[in-house]
């Protein structure tokens, strides 16, 4: 007999969830524990957001000190263009023509996984495939689970300019070295990125079904990584022991990680938030604030800074 092929991604939406907010969320140790769950089927960083949400303006703008430009893609500034391929007059045609090709994509890497694993019925999570493009991605799977993963943008810039230095881990995929005259430009292109796709998944977030979505903080993940598993679990329906979610937070554990694999210019670096004090002085920590600083006390984070929570 024939292995049975699991259903489509883009038939049993209820059967695909999305880890959304920033890279450098801790979105990797996250998927890795969730991926041991029996019915889980993980695909990791599949950047779609980078080829719909093409950055506007370049990087190169942020190191112009007089002024901070607006950041945007280009979608947002070409929208209204008929011509323009994803302009919303001909939305129509090409969105289900997207989520149709995104769905067959899925599905032959999903089968791969399932087989391998002996899953019948996969539960597929995807992590962070791009959120300055979460608008787009949920509505091509409306029905599909939204795990909103937050982060003080702090820590996910200091852990990008951590990954910008010589040999660090982030080189092979594209970053490069940069020198001490391109911190604070570095710092502030990042800042504004961590801005722009924060406040796109909180509206994405917000026009989302409740009864398929979660939000989690990385804070909250690193002092009860089980309990927030559990808290992701019965928000997304996959089944999942609390004895097992236990096991695994265990195993996980940054501590448990080789000491080659943890550290300054590795993936996986320093658990611990906050750690941008030690690595910023008072003019990059000030250029942050510059950014995003409205959207860190919106979420609570400066709140936390003053009270001594880290």
């Amino acid at each position: 007999m024939p292995p049975r092929v699991p259903p489509s991604v883009g038939e049993r939406e209820d059967r695909l969830a999305w880890i959304l907010g920033s890279s450098r969320s801790g979105s990797t140790w996250l998927l890795r524990m969730l991926a041991e769950l029996p019915e889980v089927v993980s695909l990791d960083d599949p950047h779609l957001g980078h080829h719909i949400g093409v950055w506007r303006p370049i990087a190169l703008a942020w190191a112009d000190r007089e002024n901070i430009p607006d950041l945007t893609t280009l979608r947002e500034l070409k929208r209204d263009k008929p011509d323009y391929f994803f302009s919303d007059r001909y939305r129509d045609a090409w969105l289900p023509a997207l989520r149709e090709l995104v769905a067959k994509r899925f599905d032959a890497q999903v089968r791969d996984k399932a087989r391998e694993r002996a899953i019948d019925e996969p539960f597929v999570i995807v992590k962070e495939p791009g959120s300055h493009a979460a608008d787009i991605i949920m509505s091509m799977f409306p029905g599909s689970e939204l795990i909103f993963l937050l982060r003080d943008g702090r820590d996910v810039v200091d852990s990008w300019l951590d990954a910008y230095k010589p040999g660090s881990w982030a080189l092979e995929g594209g970053a490069y070295p940069i020198g001490q005259e391109s911190r604070l430009a570095f710092i502030r292109w990042q800042s504004s990125v961590w801005l722009y796709r924060t406040e796109l998944v909180q509206r994405t977030y917000a026009a989302h079904d409740p009864k398929r979505r979660v939000l989690i903080r990385y804070e909250e993940l690193r002092e009860d990584p089980a309990g927030v598993l559990e808290r992701i679990c019965s928000g997304v329906s996959v089944a999942a022991d609390a004895a097992r979610l236990r096991e695994i937070a265990e195993r996980h554990a940054f501590v448990r990680a080789p000491g080659e694999q943890r550290g300054s210019g590795k993936a996986m670096r320093f658990a611990e938030p906050g750690r941008w004090r030690l690595n910023m002085n008072e003019a990059e920590q000030a250029a942050m604030l510059e950014i995003m600083g409205g959207k860190l006390s919106e979420l609570g984070y400066l709140a936390r800074q003053r009270v001594g929570v880290r």
